[in-house]
């Protein structure tokens, strides 16, 4: 690999993706920095790259950031979170029933039937199931768990298996389902969850999504050239707006990690990675 080209690795978890980037390629270009990208179909595949000298840096879900980090610390190397947008910082999922549900909290799910998203999911399924054990209530034991598992190994990011589980909450398939926030007001603008017809009883605290993560070695002139050309990039400039438009963002920020501890957290309760960043959960695939 060529350290004069900053190499960047994108799961391909829509065709938009290529777009998105062959604009932040020719927008790179014009200022100056040699910059390519390597589409992964999976997160899994992706992370593994980043340790084989592949790619510098990648644009990580937050469970692929939880496990370079892993796989990092294990190894005795470092990884950092260099950028994220402004839309990564503060998110909450919910756990919503129907409007007519004699369900009113998280104790009433005692007994009952939950959906939720993809296995990879840290929205929709991961750190739900964390606020519920939180709360004693753990699936298989507690409650029924009913999992949508749609495009495994791109860590939620689609919004099939969450469509699939407010779908399954209206028929009377599940009792309640799990959702980010975000989704649960897009489902009810597009029609999927009619206005009036869910309640939300329990939020989880705020948590972070999506990182660029570094790889470890990876050349630190071209990283830093990188991440000052995203920060200095601006919403009224109208050459970068539609890229941002595109990545749905407003604005880039300088990265933080303390966004990950409920995922941290939920990735050890449900045994999905190991401390050093195995894959231990058997029905995953991806």
């Amino acid at each position: 690999m060529h350290n004069s080209t900053l190499i960047m690795g994108a799961v391909a978890y829509a065709p938009k993706v290529v777009t998105i980037w062959e604009g932040f390629k020719a927008f790179f270009a014009r200022h100056g920095l040699a910059f390519d990208y390597l589409l992964y179909s999976n997160y899994e595949r992706q992370v593994e790259a980043q340790f084989d000298g592949a790619i510098h840096l990648a644009w990580n879900s937050p469970l692929a950031w939880v496990r370079a980090d892993r796989l990092a610390r294990a190894r005795g190397q470092a990884v950092q979170a260099v950028a994220m947008r402004d839309t990564d910082c503060d998110l909450r999922s919910v756990v919503v029933v129907r409007a007519d549900s004699p369900l009113q909290a998280l104790a009433d799910l005692r007994g009952a039937r939950v959906g939720t998203g993809a296995i990879d999911s840290p929205q929709a399924t991961l750190i739900p199931l964390g606020l519920l054990r939180a709360h004693g209530l753990v699936a298989g034991r507690d409650f029924t768990l009913r999992r949508f598992d749609v495009l495994g190994g791109k860590h939620g990011d689609h919004i099939g298996g969450e469509r699939d589980a407010a779908t399954a909450l209206l028929a009377g398939e599940v009792d309640a389902c799990c959702l980010i926030d975000g989704n649960h007001l897009a489902f009810g603008l597009d029609g999927t969850l009619p206005a009036g017809s869910t309640r939300v009883i329990a939020r989880t605290e705020p948590y972070d999504h999506c990182n660029f993560t570094t790889s470890p070695g990876a050349p630190a002139a071209l990283i830093d050239r990188f991440t000052s050309l995203l920060l200095a990039m601006r919403w009224d400039d109208p050459e970068v707006r539609p890229l941002l438009e595109l990545e749905g963002l407003r604005a880039w920020r300088t990265g933080r990690t303390s966004g990950y501890a409920l995922l941290d957290r939920a990735v050890d309760d449900e045994r999905f990675y190991s401390d050093d960043g195995r894959i231990l959960a058997s029905d995953y695939r991806y």
